[in-house]
């Protein structure tokens, strides 16, 4: 882990990643609870987050198209620019009459976000030596975990101290901090292409955005090792829809707890996180990433059915707090595992696509699960359900370590890449 965090450009990205996503969830913690204090509305509340998920289902899957035609640091750069310049109208929000304001800054700010994070997950093989990739991963996901550890404590004391104006502020300094970082990255951000794309780049027409948004897609349904790692983050992701509703409720029904417990249950999984992240960080280099995959979920299965039906034999809060700590350790290494397989498999020039597309059914289809467990939740019954999410993702684990090893090529699944072909392309069917 200290190896790869010795990596200078590396270290630069992982740092400006940390300060911006505190900010984040900084204005996270702080926005929704502002606009309810506004409006005393749970409406105007959620349409808060619902602001912010559009851009991924409308614009997700586009903006790889430019993320694979334009250089990937300055994307990123400038990405954490305009959301520093474009969190300023929310100063003027002093009212109920002015939320509209909060909702459309949640829209420019997601949609540009749309932007940053397939830039952010196509430019990182580059940042690190092949052996390191499975680590850089892991350490991103340990980033992702102190970030929603931290921010939100951080949002709630200054929302309460301060205001929203100094939210903003915090947020708007977050991503200026970023920015700077990412600058002092010496690695190119320059797309690497294969022959006749090269010269075909410098074509503007929206034409060939069209086209090369469809060549993305085309990817992703011809091959099986594209599709079939996207089939099995779709799993995940849906389950995710499921559990963000019924959790809730499982809390407050099964549990008999409150906002005070739930708090406590959602810091003992991002402290799990932590964990994982640091000890990921450290091993993941000894395994494949379609074992870290394919094992993780299993466990992570197995973990989440033992904390959603434990309250049917024994009771007590702090069990709960202690199994969900444990499940998210092996979180960071689905994470990792997946982020890596996709990486090796994809050429770079394709990886802002596909990850692109990826942000777009992962916004759908945790939209979806939502929608299921809200039809569902009144019939079935949280524990049904989660018990579902929870065995799904055991299924998950046995898929990818049965069937991921039959598609992959064999320099994409191996622990690392033997030689220079990782990276260079899917292979056909």
């Amino acid at each position: 882990m200290i190896a790869t965090l010795r990596q200078r450009d590396f270290a630069l990205a992982w740092l400006g990643g940390l300060i911006s996503m505190m900010g984040d969830w900084v204005l996270y913690i702080a926005l929704p609870l502002y606009v309810y204090q506004l409006t005393g509305s749970t409406l105007a509340t959620s349409a808060m987050f619902i602001a912010e998920l559009i851009p991924a289902l409308l614009f997700g899957s586009v903006a790889g198209v430019f993320v694979d035609r334009w250089d990937r640091k300055r994307t990123m750069v400038i990405s954490n620019l305009l959301l520093a310049v474009t969190l300023l109208p929310l100063l003027a929000v002093r009212s109920a009459d002015w939320v509209w304001l909060a909702y459309l800054v949640g829209f420019v700010q997601s949609s540009i976000s749309q932007f940053f994070r397939p830039a952010e997950n196509a430019l990182l093989p580059r940042l690190v030596d092949e052996e390191r990739l499975l680590n850089a991963n892991s350490l991103n996901a340990l980033n992702n975990n102190l970030a929603r550890l931290l921010g939100p404590a951080v949002g709630g004391s200054v929302m309460g101290l301060y205001g929203i104006s100094a939210v903003v502020l915090v947020d708007a300094v977050s991503f200026l901090a970023a920015a700077g970082m990412i600058a002092l990255i010496s690695t190119s951000g320059r797309i690497e292409r294969a022959g006749a794309a090269t010269t075909e780049v410098a074509q503007r027409a929206w034409r060939k955005v069209w086209r090369e948004w469809m060549e993305g897609v085309t990817l992703v349904r011809r091959h099986r090792a594209v599709a079939l790692l996207l089939g099995l983050n779709g799993v995940a992701l849906l389950g995710e829809g499921v559990f963000s509703v019924m959790f809730v409720v499982w809390v407050g029904d099964v549990l008999g707890g409150g906002s005070r417990e739930l708090g406590w249950l959602m810091s003992a999984q991002a402290v799990g996180g932590l964990l994982g992240g640091v000890l990921f960080g450290s091993i993941a280099d000894r395994f494949s990433p379609v074992r870290l995959l394919g094992v993780g979920s299993i466990i992570f299965g197995i973990l989440d059915l033992a904390l959603f039906n434990y309250p049917l034999f024994v009771s007590g809060i702090w069990i709960g707090i202690a199994l969900i700590g444990l499940v998210g350790i092996p979180t960071i290494g689905i994470g990792a595992g997946f982020t890596t397989l996709l990486q090796r498999a994809v050429r770079d020039e394709y990886r802002g696509r596909v990850f692109g597309i990826m942000g777009t059914t992962s916004a759908l289809l945790q939209l979806a699960g939502t929608v299921i467990a809200g039809v569902l939740g009144g019939v079935l019954g949280p524990i049904v359900l989660l018990n579902i999410q929870g065995g799904s993702y055991v299924l998950m684990g046995l898929l990818a370590l049965v069937v991921l090893p039959m598609v992959l090529p064999r320099e994409v699944a191996e622990r690392t890449s033997p030689d220079s072909t990782v990276g260079a392309g899917v292979r056909s069917d």
